[in-house]
């Protein structure tokens, strides 16, 4: 499984909605709400054989109330 995370900005009131919907999908390993110019940072990981892009644009991305995403590619953990 490849790791990657999401920061999510949301339209204005909706950052519960948002976290509710992505919990409710069960697609995202790790929710957490944040400061600063995103509203949401998450966790997901892919089959090694899923183009990431494809995932945030079709499962992240369509979730009502999401106004930006911001992709983060990881390497190794340590």
């Amino acid at each position: 499984m490849i790791p990657f995370f999401v920061q999510i900005k949301c339209q204005l009131g909706k950052s519960y909605e948002v976290a509710n919907h992505l919990a409710d999908a069960e697609i995202a390993s790790e929710i957490y709400s944040t400061a600063g110019h995103y509203d949401l940072l998450c966790k997901f990981y892919v089959d090694e054989k899923t183009d990431i892009g494809h995932f945030v644009n079709e499962k992240i991305q369509v979730i009502p109330g999401i106004q930006d995403t911001l992709t983060i590619i990881t390497f190794k953990a340590f």
